[in-house]
């Protein structure tokens, strides 16, 4: 029987690579998601713990940011152009507003988690605690 592996066996996966994919940040192979966006509880490939994980907001700011604003930005020059009557906009606007703000919510949270264990990010300390040895 194989010796379970050591960090120093993983490779050093992308998290741009294995994060949009919803692939385990370590293995690359085992799934990140149970679900649409609930996070599992830890691989079931490699076992890596998903306890670090907090992307927080991060995925809507940056569905805010990169998703809504061309879907409203599309939704105002619809109706300054064309002054359409409302079910133009539920067929039109609110169809495009949906897909760029839900469709890339999961990708975008599978990078960030991928993105802090491929960089070890945690919490913040300050200077003075690790000298403390807190």
């Amino acid at each position: 029987m194989p010796a379970s592996p050591t960090p120093q066996d993983w490779p050093p996966l992308p998290p741009i690579r294995t994060g949009i994919r919803g692939r385990c940040p370590r293995c690359g192979e085992g799934r990140l998601f149970d679900g649409f966006l609930t996070l599992r509880d830890h691989c079931d490939r490699c076992g890596l713990d998903y306890g670090y994980a907090d992307p927080a907001d991060g995925p809507a700011f940056f569905v805010i940011c990169f998703g809504c604003v061309p879907a409203v930005i599309f939704t105002l020059w619809i109706e300054l152009h064309f002054d359409p009557p409302l079910w133009v906009h539920l067929v039109t606007s609110l169809p495009f507003l949906l897909l760029t703000c839900i469709l890339p919510l999961r990708p975008l949270k599978g990078w960030l988690i991928c993105s802090q264990y491929f960089f070890k990010a945690g919490e913040g300390r300050l200077a003075a605690d690790e000298k403390d040895g807190r």
